[in-house]
C-alpha cells in the first residue's frame, strides 16, 4: 500500500512508546542485554522529562551498547513481547477504511519496525517517522519512513507528509503521552490540530501548562507528578473508543469549510 495511491481526508500521527503500545523505546535492547536495563531506563526517564534532549539519549545508548542489535535478537524479542493496547489494530485499520491516513511518530528504532511490518505482528501503517541509530537492510514490507533525530522532528515530519499529501492542518489527530510529544503538541495547537493525551504523564501536563497548550482530550489514565502507572488500567482502554471523538471532531471541521459555522 503506498501512500500516493490513496487520497486521505485527515491524518491521525501518533506516538507508539507507552501511548499506542505498554513497551518503552529501549525494551528490545534490555531483553537482548539485560544488565542495561537500570540505565537505559534513567536515560528514557531524562528524554522523555525534557532533560536531556533525543541525540544525547542515543548517544547514550550507543555509547554503552556491548554490542549490535541484530535481526534475530530484534525478532526474538516480538516474538517474546511484542504487544499494543487493547484496539490498537482495529484503530489504525480504522482509520484506513475512513481514508485517514494514520502515522506512526515516535523516538523508537525504525529496525523495530521493520521487524515488526515483516513478521506480520504490526498493521499496514504507511508512513513511520521514528529514530534512524538501529536499522536493517530495506525489504519490501518496510513503511515509508522519515528519520526522526531530535523530538522537532516530529511536527516537521507530520507537516511534511500532510503537506505531500494535501491535507489541510485542521484535519490532523495527534496522539502523544509525554514531555517529548510536547513540541509536537505545541505545532498541533498552533495549527488546530485535535490534540488527544493517551496515558497522559505528568510532562506532558507540565509543557503544556507552561506554553499554554489545551489538550483536547485525555484517553485512559492521567497521572501526576508522582503518579505510580497503572498497567492494569492502561489495558483495560479500549483504544476503538476514540472513532467516534475523531468523527466528531472532522465533522465540525467539515462543517466549518462549508461555512456552516464560524
Amino acid at each position: 500500500m503506498k501512500m500516493k495511491h490513496r487520497k486521505y481526508r485527515a491524518m491521525c500521527s501518533s506516538d507508539w512508546n507507552e501511548c499506542l503500545a505498554p513497551c518503552g523505546p529501549f525494551d528490545f535492547i534490555f531483553f537482548a542485554y539485560p544488565s542495561l536495563k537500570t540505565e537505559l531506563s534513567n536515560i528514557f526517564k531524562k528524554y522523555t522529562a525534557n532533560e536531556i534532549t533525543l541525540s544525547e539519549a542515543t548517544n547514550r545508548i550507543s555509547a554503552i551498547l556491548p554490542g549490535p542489535i541484530t535481526q534475530d535478537d530484534m525478532d526474538a524479542y516480538l516474538e517474546d513481547c511484542f504487544e499494543t493496547y487493547q484496539g490498537v489494530p482495529d484503530l489504525i485499520e480504522w482509520c484506513e477504511t475512513k481514508q485517514i491516513l494514520f502515522m506512526i511518530n515516535t523516538t523508537g528504532m525504525q529496525g523495530y519496525f521493520q521487524r515488526a511490518a515483516a513478521k506480520g505482528f504490526l498493521p499496514k501503517v504507511p508512513v513511520i517517522s521514528a529514530n534512524p541509530m538501529i536499522r536493517y537492510p530495506a525489504m519490501e514490507t518496510d513503511p515509508a519512513f522519515y528519520d526522526l533525530l531530535e523530538i522537532q522532528d516530529k511536527p516537521r515530519n507530520t507537516e511534511a507528509v500532510m503537506r505531500s499529501l494535501g491535507i489541510h492542518p485542521r484535519k490532523i489527530i495527534l496522539m502523544g503521552d509525554s514531555g517529548g510529544d510536547g513540541p509536537h503538541f505545541e505545532w498541533g495547537a498552533k495549527a488546530g490540530a485535535f490534540l488527544i493525551g493517551s496515558m497522559t504523564k505528568w510532562s506532558l501536563d507540565r509543557y503544556c501548562s507552561k506554553k499554554g497548550i489545551s489538550i483536547d482530550l485525555r484517553f485512559g489514565p492521567s497521572y501526576s507528578e508522582a503518579g505510580k502507572k497503572n498497567e492494569e488500567m492502561e489495558r483495560r482502554v479500549d483504544f476503538m473508543d476514540l472513532t467516534s471523538k475523531i468523527e466528531s471532531f472532522l465533522a465540525r471541521c467539515e462543517c466549518r469549510n462549508n461555512g456552516i459555522m464560524e
